[in-house]
């Protein structure tokens, strides 16, 4: 089994080539965000840990976890953003290699991993490649005005905040690069996986 970290910046693509493998090649597909979304919610592993350390303060009506106020007190204080990441991401990386347990199990031919943070949480060492996907950046910020409805501000401060383009290419292996149409970078897919359509 191929086991394979896509990252790379907000804007470039990520979300529309991970659906793109998800239903086009026999591989089994992870989003980190969304683990750890469900790991937050009532009655799993991070909800009560994450409830104890910032409060009631960060529920909505339903008791669940309000995403936006969640964020704004943990990117009030770095100190914060450090207990939630100490509770959510080893969490999230048990989730992972539970699941590449399973998946070797079946013998998948791939384990798609996309994460943000794939490099800075030390994914390099449990997959066997790690994809960069790469987009300009003035194609990046059309993208999230289009269809996110960013402002330039807000796209400012995103991006201040992750990897630089050098550093994501000194840590990847492979560099997808999708400046273009959405069919020549699925045949990019395509070669790397080593499967042809």
């Amino acid at each position: 089994m191929r086991k394979i970290g896509i990252t790379g910046g907000i804007g470039s693509g990520k979300t529309e080539i991970i659906n793109y493998i998800r239903e086009h090649h026999n591989a089994r597909v992870i989003v980190a965000d969304q683990v750890a979304h469900n790991l937050e919610a009532p009655g799993q592993e991070c909800y009560q840990k994450l409830l104890d350390a910032f409060g009631i303060e960060i529920l909505d009506k339903d008791g669940r976890i309000d995403k936006k106020s969640f964020a704004e007190v943990i990117f009030m204080d770095n100190r914060y953003l450090q207990m939630a990441n100490e509770i959510i991401h080893p969490a999230v990386k048990n989730y992972i290699l539970e699941a590449i347990r399973e998946e070797e199990k079946k013998k998948t031919p791939f384990f798609i991993l996309e994460a943000a943070l794939l490099i800075e949480e030390g994914y390099m060492s449990i997959m066997d490649e790690i994809w960069y996907i790469y987009a300009d950046e003035s194609i990046r910020r059309a993208r999230l005005k289009e269809s996110r409805g960013y402002s330039d501000e807000k796209i400012d401060s995103i991006m201040m905040n992750q990897m630089s383009e050098d550093e994501f290419r000194m840590n990847c292996e492979k560099i997808i690069t999708n400046n273009t149409s959405v069919e020549d970078v699925k045949k990019l897919i395509d070669e790397a996986l080593g499967e042809q359509r």
